[in-house]
């Protein structure tokens, strides 16, 4: 039977993932351009940096669940061998969507993450062509994160259920 306390764990790591990928989202930074007192040159001001700290902690938290739920389960490919049956089968197939879920959302957490970071740096007034750049993350990357961060928590859940189940069938046959 798979264990509640890790279930329940990995539950409030992930539920904790997704409301800071959200929050990130709407915290992300947005830059605006501004001339220098002494109308030398023009620069961007951003304004909060939140939402990396946001994007960084949802991304180490889900990193955790995924470790969590992955040393629980021995990987799937360690320890002894399953019962051969449909929780096995599903439980493969969940393995391996979880893992592109999770390899999705930690890109899309990470990338948001820097990008949101990065800042333009000043330029002079003599190219008036063309203004400062103020490029900052495009609007949903965090929120993508959150969605398939929220697709990973209900997979690997499931996953570790499966895998529960044919773990205890193989070593308790009811034969």
């Amino acid at each position: 039977m798979a264990s509640k306390l890790v279930v329940i764990i990995v539950f409030i790591l992930d539920l904790i993932a997704v409301g800071l990928a959200i929050a990130a989202e709407q915290r992300r930074s947005v830059g605006k351009v501004v001339t220098d007192t002494e109308k030398t040159y023009e620069y961007c001001v951003y304004g909060t940096d939140i939402a990396t700290s946001y994007g960084a902690g949802a991304f180490l938290l889900l990193f955790i669940s995924q470790v969590l739920i992955m040393s629980a389960s021995r990987c799937f490919c360690c320890g002894k061998s399953l019962n051969p049956g449909g929780s096995r089968a599903c439980a493969l197939l969940l393995f391996l969507i979880c893992w592109v879920f999770f390899l999705v959302a930690e890109v899309c957490l990470l990338a948001a993450s820097i990008r949101n970071a990065y800042h333009t740096q000043y330029r002079t007034m003599w190219n008036i062509e063309n203004p400062p750049s103020c490029e900052v993350i495009r609007r949903g990357v965090f929120a993508a994160g959150a969605a398939f961060t929220l697709f990973t928590a209900i997979v690997s859940q499931f996953y570790y259920v499966c895998y529960s189940r044919a773990s205890d069938a193989y070593q308790n046959p009811s034969y």
